[in-house]
């Protein structure tokens, strides 16, 4: 029951921290680094953000979808 307790209390503190965690992890510039390779290798993220950054057109990352 105690490790139940602890458990929920330390999720809920992480969850109330979140923000400044995640500002703490990125301030590392090799996790940083990580954390921008795994995101564009994913196609979905790739192909919406670099758009958002660039006022281009959408990427196709479905090849069933391409015009």
């Amino acid at each position: 029951m105690f490790r139940m307790l602890f458990l929920f209390i330390l999720i809920m503190l992480v969850y109330q921290w979140r923000y400044k965690l995640l500002n703490a992890l990125l301030a590392v510039g090799f996790i940083r680094k990580l954390a921008v390779r795994t995101s564009m290798a994913i196609p979905q993220v790739r192909g919406n953000l670099l758009p958002a950054l660039f006022g281009g057109e959408q990427f196709q990352t479905d090849k069933s979808n391409a015009k």
